[in-house]
């Protein structure tokens, strides 16, 4: 989620000056917090269109979802006459290109404060929607109807990204129109504590698609896929998403990740609203700028919320790799990643998984997981036995921190890793048993409360 700050205007001139803005993101150890993003589908509850994705405009359309978050005393943003985000405090909701709705909730120390922000927003959700006939659904990709079938939002950005994805990758409309996510922001202390991160984040990717896996179905069928949401990124944009080799390699990630930043094409230039770019690297922009205007900071910034790898720096780190589903996932993301990355201990083990891969293996997993999740072998073992060993890392990790509590929070997570069944499973036995029909699926796919009746 991003919104453009366009005040932060300092002109850059050097790659320095990009490392500078990674380390100034720099907090001691009692400042780290957890920030968790998710995203959900909706879909038309009942009637002659159910199952259908809602447009923008109309009287059960995202446009009147978000008026009813307004009425209820969130901030809107508009853009160009449309409310595309609305904030309340440090929380904020967004719409993606697809109409899917995200909550970015503030960052937390203790999870169960984040259980309580997701219950109210789960609750209130449930008013605004009901009267509109509109359900949510527990799944990574919207599973009703093709691509061709869901409405574009009214945004800026994403009316330049739709004209450039389908240049550089085969899967980019359906990764805007059809996906979901659920995305944790963390916090590093130095460089070497974001570099240990960030190569960790990259280790245990895989294992976190396999775990959070539940987009069984794309285009009304049983697709054969685990995490088809994965499988989308796999060819999005392959200049500015996946794997980055220089998180195994190298230890100065400050200037490592801004080099690989400055050579990603630009989609646009941000002066009052979105200008296309087209062959333009951050790196020459800033040394010889474009129509006239010279890089600031909040373009970089800006560029930095157009990367899409596993896992991204920005002024925190996000870890990318999860498919949305039930609000106990969502809620188990963020502490799951705080017992294997804010405990140095946890971190190296957790790296340790998959130390023995070299870097074709690596992609090769990438590539297997999204189809055959926790079944992918890894070597002489499977991602499954890696997903036991690396929830118990994180729940060592978090009693270690003196956060034994929240270990509960684990508890789907841990249930996955233990018997094997994701929530992709649960979604495939429904499929199976309800044959697809849109008004019984979407009864047992819904968030509990956000079936839309």
């Amino acid at each position: 989620m991003h919104l453009v700050d366009e005040s932060d205007a300092v002109p850059l001139t050097s790659v320095d000056e990009l490392v500078a803005y990674f380390r100034g993101a720099e907090k001691p150890r009692a400042a780290w917090r957890i920030g968790t993003e998710h995203e959900l589908v909706g879909v038309r509850a009942h009637g002659p269109a159910i199952g259908t994705a809602p447009a923008y405009d109309g009287p059960d359309g995202i446009g009147t979802v978000l008026a009813g978050f307004a009425a209820r005393g969130w901030e809107p943003v508009e853009e160009g006459g449309h409310v595309i985000a609305l904030t309340r405090g440090a929380d904020q909701i967004t719409i993606e290109p697809g109409g899917q709705l995200e909550l970015a909730a503030q960052p937390w120390v203790d999870g169960h404060e984040l259980v309580t922000a997701l219950a109210e927003h789960r609750a209130t959700l449930a008013e605004i929607s009901r009267p509109l006939g509109l359900a949510w659904l527990s799944i990574g990709f919207r599973p009703f109807g093709t691509r061709a079938d869901v409405p574009w939002m009214p945004k800026q950005r994403y009316d330049v990204m739709r004209a450039y994805m389908p240049t550089v990758g085969t899967r980019g409309l359906d990764m805007m129109l059809r996906t979901t996510t659920v995305q944790t922001n963390l916090d590093w202390s130095d460089e070497a504590d974001a570099a240990a991160k960030l190569r960790c984040l990259m280790a245990v990717t895989p294992i976190l698609t396999a775990l959070y896996a539940s987009s069984p179905i794309v285009d009304g069928a049983l697709s054969g896929f685990q995490s088809y949401r994965a499988h989308v990124w796999r060819d999005t944009d392959n200049a500015r998403a996946g794997q980055l080799r220089f998180a195994y390699e190298r230890d100065d990630v400050y200037r490592a990740y801004a080099e690989w930043a400055l050579d990603v094409p630009m989609y646009f230039v941000y002066r009052g609203g979105y200008r296309p770019v087209r062959d333009l690297t951050f790196r020459q922009f800033m040394a010889a700028g474009h129509a006239g205007e010279r890089a600031t900071r909040a373009d970089w910034a800006l560029h930095l919320s157009t990367l899409f790898p596993d896992a991204r720096m920005k002024r925190y780190m996000e870890v990318r790799g999860c498919d949305c589903g039930s609000f106990p996932m969502i809620a188990a993301l963020g502490p799951l990643c705080r017992g294997i990355l804010y405990d140095a201990d946890a971190c190296a083990a957790a790296t340790a998984l998959t130390a023995t891969l070299d870097w074709d293996a690596r992609q090769a997993l990438a590539d297997q997981v999204p189809r055959t999740g926790l079944a992918t072998p890894v070597g002489a073992t499977t991602v499954g036995a890696l997903a036991r060993e690396l929830v118990a890392i994180a729940a060592d990790g978090l009693r270690r921190m003196g956060s034994a509590d929240s270990v509960s929070l684990l508890a789907p997570v841990e249930a996955i890793a233990e018997t094997g069944r994701t929530e992709a499973d649960h979604i495939i036995d429904v499929w199976r048993a309800t044959g697809g029909d849109p008004a019984r699926a979407i009864a047992a796919l819904a968030h509990p409360g956000l079936d839309g009746r």
